[in-house]
């Protein structure tokens, strides 16, 4: 499919270590560079690092200052720069574990709302932990199949289908992913996917987007899947502004030539990646203005609320790197005796964590359990993966 010199830049990639890069939080990195990072081209907030840190131990990823995320994926912000002008309602159907999500909502128009939804339980609430640290307003998270927001009769003017795929995209990175893979698995794959895009179909406002992805090569879940949907519902295929220097593949189907997007590691500085992007009408209307409020107007569905712990009160104590780190382990803490009895926001470097509720004697750790860092181990020294201007 992708031709012998194509292959063998692809099977070099597997020499090499996959890249590492961050995507930082617009709303909360004002002040804060990358300290040895080169940009992602196709994404103005996305960083190369020259080496993966331990990010786990880094404060300022647990307050939302940046987001770990894949370069290709980040190719969503991209998109959504391109064809959304004005604020809008959108879905992001298989959302965990909240990479494209936080991305997107930090790319359309403030006054945009975003339902982030995740049909796997245990996904979904990674799904939300990162969805409130990521701290946008506007953004709601779920825990629905794709037929309930039909069933619901939902409606969106932008739906995000990143969807379960064979996974060839990730064999560099996740040697598991080759051992899970098969021809069955692929088979499985590309109905499943053609039943989510029908289901989201259904839910797109007339002139709206459908942004489909998958992170595998083959063309039945890529290709053949989109060139079927235009077929059966009359979408049209959009072309994205790219550059050649950005080395991002087009078909590799024999016969079709549509405007798409293949993200391969040793051609692009990338993992696998595959995007297309599909309107609802063939008119060239612009993407309109949300009509439905998902959370408060469809009861059907499975609504799942952010902690409050990050609604910050305006008594606020700036914690050391020891401290910050005990805290995000769920220590209690011994703050100054000039604080403040009652509810304290808890920061570093000026960043908020969570919230405290100080006796006196010792302050009480209220940030949740199920987003504590279970390392026992302390660095030394703060490694600062970003910088203060």
């Amino acid at each position: 499919m992708m031709g012998d010199e194509r292959f063998s830049q692809y099977l070099r990639a597997f020499d090499e270590e996959p890249p590492v890069s961050i995507r930082l939080n617009p709303l909360k990195s004002t002040g804060l560079t990358v300290g040895d990072g080169q940009q992602v081209a196709w994404c103005p907030e996305g960083y190369y690092l020259s080496r993966r840190p331990q990010f786990t131990m880094d404060p300022l990823l647990h307050a939302g200052c940046y987001y770990v995320q894949e370069a290709a994926s980040m190719f969503v912000s991209h998109v959504l720069r391109q064809f959304v002008s004005r604020p809008v309602s959108m879905l992001d159907l298989c959302a965990a574990p909240g990479g494209k999500s936080t991305a997107a909502i930090a790319a359309v128009p403030r006054g945009s709302t975003l339902v982030s939804n995740e049909p796997m339980r245990q996904r979904a609430s990674i799904l939300t932990e990162n969805i409130t640290k990521w701290g946008y307003p506007g953004c709601t998270v779920t825990n629905s199949y794709p037929k309930d927001f039909r069933k619901a009769k939902a409606r969106f003017d932008v739906i995000l289908c990143d969807v379960p795929c064979s996974g060839e995209g990730m064999f560099r990175r996740d040697a598991a992913t080759i051992g899970e893979w098969s021809p069955k698995q692929v088979e499985r794959c590309w109905r499943l996917q053609r039943e989510i895009l029908s289901d989201a179909w259904a839910c797109l406002n007339e002139g709206g987007l459908l942004i489909y992805s998958t992170c595998t090569f083959n063309t039945q879940e890529n290709e053949e899947n989109v060139s079927w949907f235009c077929e059966e519902y009359g979408a049209e295929l959009l072309s994205v502004p790219t550059q050649p220097e950005w080395h991002i593949t087009g078909s590799l189907l024999a016969g079709f030539s549509g405007p798409v997007y293949r993200f391969i590691p040793g051609i692009t500085r990338s993992e696998g990646l595959f995007v297309a992007v599909l309107r609802k009408s063939r008119e060239g209307r612009s993407v309109e203005c949300g009509v439905r409020n998902v959370s408060s107007q469809h009861s059907g569905l499975a609504i799942l609320t952010p902690h409050s712990t990050l609604n910050t009160p305006q008594i606020t104590t700036d914690l050391s790197y020891p401290q910050a780190i005990a805290y995000l382990r769920g220590e209690a803490l011994q703050l100054p005796p000039e604080t403040p009895r009652g509810i304290v926001t808890v920061s570093f470097e000026g960043h908020p964590l969570g919230t405290v509720k100080n006796i006196g004697t010792r302050a009480n750790n209220q940030y949740p359990k199920e987003w504590r860092i279970k390392t026992t181990h302390t660095p030394n020294s703060y490694e600062a993966i970003l910088r203060h201007t």
